[in-house]
């Protein structure tokens, strides 16, 4: 399956498929069952990676849209 990345609104990165997240340390974290999982990009989670909500408490604000990079 393709993994799909969606970029929420002033909210967290969501991702779609069968992916590897790795640790820190280069352990292995464990999404079994989790076909869908939500990635901070506030900075602001207690459950870092992923999103437990903080943004919408902090006034995160994202940029507008993606910004395409050139290839070198």
């Amino acid at each position: 399956m393709t993994v799909k990345i969606s970029i929420r609104p002033n909210g967290p990165l969501i991702v779609e498929g069968e992916v590897e997240l790795i640790d820190p340390t280069g352990a292995k974290v464990d999404l079994s069952g989790k076909p869908r999982i939500a990635l901070c990009r506030c900075g602001g989670s207690v459950t870092k990676p992923f999103c437990d909500g903080t943004h919408s408490k902090i006034g995160f604000q994202a940029a507008e849209a993606a910004v395409a990079q050139e290839k070198k």
